[in-house]
């Protein structure tokens, strides 16, 4: 693996070792140098260059939302008075726990947040007792989700 100007380069062993934890962070370092054909201790080596580089952010486990009953996914373009109310507008959206991304954008909104609710009635109070009591919120333009299609990662 080398490091050239922030870019990480991987090699073959590097990439099938990724492919094997993107599918499941899970899998038994021996089994993955099985398959690679390389020793569990060159395993974690390469994981802890891969770390050390950045390329690696750790890893998690998944949480399927509906189980916990959270069924309904909107992205909410917010609409700021100015530029400047961002950094503000930023603080307060991450004490909504309903937020789960929240991007600083171009073209109309100033941001784009994500939320996951349990509902639609329960969307409704997101937005008007939380996201637009924000000093600084505009408006908002809401668009709920029917179904994810795709879910996955860049792929290596």
């Amino acid at each position: 693996m080398k490091v050239v100007n922030q870019n990480v380069q991987i090699d073959g062993i590097d990439k099938k070792i990724l492919r094997a934890l993107m599918e499941d962070a899970r899998t038994p370092i021996l089994e993955i140098a099985r398959s690679v054909g390389v020793s569990g201790a060159a395993i974690h080596q390469r994981l802890r260059k891969l770390e050390k580089s950045g390329l690696l952010s750790g890893s998690k486990f998944i949480l399927n939302p509906k189980i916990l009953g959270y069924t309904t996914m909107a992205f909410v373009g917010i609409f700021l008075d100015k530029a400047m109310n961002n950094p503000d507008a930023v603080r307060q959206l991450k004490k909504i726990p309903e937020v789960l991304e929240c991007h600083y954008t171009t073209g109309n909104w100033s941001i784009l947040v994500k939320i996951l609710c349990k509902d639609n009635a329960h969307l409704m109070h997101v937005l008007n007792k939380e996201i637009q009591s924000i000093s600084g919120v505009s408006r908002t333009e809401t668009f709920i989700s029917l179904e994810q299609q795709i879910d996955r990662q860049i792929k290596i």
